[in-house]
């Protein structure tokens, strides 16, 4: 039964994967058709992969039902649904569009939990009833069928451009992960990592840090990354005696800048590509300089921890050989190099890049780091692959799909220009003031919705009122994307702070403390990019870029210093006030 039921996940799986790469490669599918597709083949990965009662199970194979139809519905009428101009006609249209909207709210609730669909929600009743809210805030209300329409039956609302986005970009990156990370990618970062910073002070926590940044290229999941690398890092540092506060923070902060370190990013930098209009590859370029110097400062923060705790090396007998590391860096190194190679050589789309170092990992999903061959051990791999991406799929879908609600209505009321005047209104028209608004207004939604949310719905209320106030578009938005980050390691609500605190058994509270001192590049960096607009120029003038980047590093080096060191307190504000200094002049 067990088997029969893995099967059946994995075959899912497999239509999952071959769907969004069979996109890649056939050219252009009517919007209408691949977009509730694309949602379909999310639907039971959402409602009902994880049931934790037959409650659960029952209504949301009903759910199931309804949201399957609704899109077969739409398919099978996108023809004669486009002559409609976004305009419900009849009850039975009116229910499908509602039916559509529930089905959306509740997949997203059982994929991430209430704050996203609640904020979603409340977005809704605002179109609805918007109108009978006197002042500026209210909007001069629509007809129902129209309104309905527009999110549904139009390529606005649900099968707008960030639903595109998950469908035709970040799927296929998630599948790329996926496979990597069922191969031996992950002891090859793993082995690198060893020999790049195990035999340093510290070691244990800088293999750490590095292996975290490799598998967060991947990944992009901040949780994920702590459960898969803290697998590995977090007890070898509990055996040598780091305190449980430090190796908990240090998986936290190096996990949580896995999703700012190219070449993936996450769902975040391809919803970025789409709403900037920058290419891809010019974004990976703008982020890698910021990138480098977070884990830089993390680095400099394990340094001084190093120094207070005498905290110790790798012993020589975890060391992986040569040899090791050679063969098995090729299970990541390989695709990575054809992924690059397509982009930058080629001048292939990131999609289709990616799509041809999927193909060269499947491959590689034949043999593990010893050459050996095995094929049940292929069989699993495969199937874990096809596991992992159905999921991961259905989850990102699940979170655009409902994002989307929240932008279609933005857009259709006018609420976001009315919040965009608002911003600069309370800001005095002074960009720093709207810079401090928008970063809180980034950490209270971090706490509550994923990542990828926090940003879309953060850069469509804050992003024009920034842009307006100064900032080029790249810039507004890569500082959004960097403080959506903010709640994976800032109290009350930091993700990865839980997990690894969980991990090793200590105080989440204590744990974030540190984590918020090692991650302290998390916050001053955007603001380095504000002050220093160079630093994200890398592909227009290298130079400039690296010197801005060498200012900011110094910065960051004295600011983190005065953080972490102990001594005295006029001499760590003083470090501190010097390294403001450096950043902001």
């Amino acid at each position: 039964m067990q088997q029969a039921y893995h099967f059946i996940w994995s075959l899912l799986g497999a239509v999952s994967i071959f769907f969004h790469l069979f996109l890649v490669f056939s050219g252009i599918v009517p919007n209408l058709i691949s977009r509730p597709t694309h949602m379909i083949l999310a639907l039971p990965w959402a409602l009902l992969f994880v049931s934790n009662s037959v409650w659960e199970a029952r209504t949301g194979i009903i759910f199931f039902i309804i949201g399957c139809s609704c899109c077969v519905w739409v398919i099978l009428n996108e023809a004669y649904l486009s002559d409609q101009y976004g305009s419900l006609t009849g009850s039975f249209q009116l229910t499908i569009g509602g039916c559509l909207l529930i089905v959306v709210l509740e997949m997203a609730r059982r994929s991430i939990g209430w704050p996203l669909p609640c904020v979603a929600s409340v977005a809704l009743l605002y179109g609805l009833f918007g109108d009978y809210i006197p002042g500026q805030f209210g909007h001069p209300g629509m007809p129902l069928s129209s309104f309905l329409g527009s999110l549904t039956i139009t390529e606005g609302g649900l099968w707008g451009q960030l639903t595109g986005i998950s469908m035709n970009v970040v799927a296929i990156f998630i599948i790329l992960g996926a496979v990597l990370n069922s191969g031996d990618a992950g002891k090859g970062f793993i082995n690198i990592a060893k020999a790049a910073a195990g035999k340093l002070e510290g070691g244990a926590a800088k293999v750490s840090v590095i292996a975290s940044a490799f598998f967060g290229s991947i990944s992009g999941s901040a949780s994920a990354n702590v459960a898969s690398t803290g697998a590995i890092t977090l007890p070898t540092m509990k055996k040598l005696n780091y305190p449980k506060s430090f190796a908990g923070a240090v998986e936290a902060v190096a996990s949580s800048g896995g999703q700012i370190m190219p070449p993936l990013m996450g769902a975040g930098a391809f919803v970025m590509v789409e709403l900037t209009g920058v290419p891809y590859s010019s974004i990976m370029q703008a982020a890698i300089l910021p990138a480098i110097l977070f884990f830089f400062a993390v680095w400099v923060g394990i340094n001084c921890y190093a120094r207070r705790f005498t905290l110790g090396r790798l012993p020589l007998a975890e060391m992986p050989k040569q040899k090791e590391i050679i063969i098995s860096s090729l299970f990541f190194a390989l695709p990575f190099f054809v992924l690059l190679w397509g982009m930058f050589r080629e001048n292939l789309t990131p999609t289709y890049s990616a799509s041809m170092a999927i193909l060269i990992g499947a491959g590689l999903l034949l043999i593990d780091s010893n050459l050996n061959l095995n094929w049940e051990r292929t069989f699993q791999r495969v199937a874990s692959a096809c596991v992992n991406s159905g999921r991961q799929i259905g989850v990102v879908a699940s979170i655009i799909l409902c994002a989307s609600i929240i932008i279609g209505v933005l857009g259709l009321t006018g609420l976001g220009i009315k919040i965009t005047s608002l911003i600069i209104s309370a800001s005095g028209g002074m960009m720093w003031p709207a810079l401090v608004l928008t970063a809180i207004a980034c950490l209270i939604l971090g706490m509550e919705v994923p990542t990828t949310a926090a940003y879309i719905i953060c850069i469509s209320i804050a992003g024009p009122a920034l842009i307006n106030l100064g900032l080029e578009p790249l810039q507004a938005h890569m500082f959004v994307f960097w403080y959506a980050l903010l709640s994976t390691i800032t109290p009350p609500v930091c993700g990865t702070v839980f997990i690894a605190a969980g991990m090793v058994e200590e105080d989440w509270l204590k744990v974030a403390m540190s984590a918020m001192a090692l991650g302290i590049g998390l916050y001053i960096i955007p603001l380095g990019m504000i002050a220093n607009p160079e630093l994200i120029k890398f592909s227009e003038t290298p130079l400039a870029a690296i010197f801005a980047m060498i200012k900011v590093g110094i910065a960051l080096n004295l600011i983190s210093f005065s953080v972490i060191k102990s001594k005295s307190y006029i001499f760590r504000l003083t470090l501190g006030i010097i390294g403001c200094g450096i950043l902001f002049v």
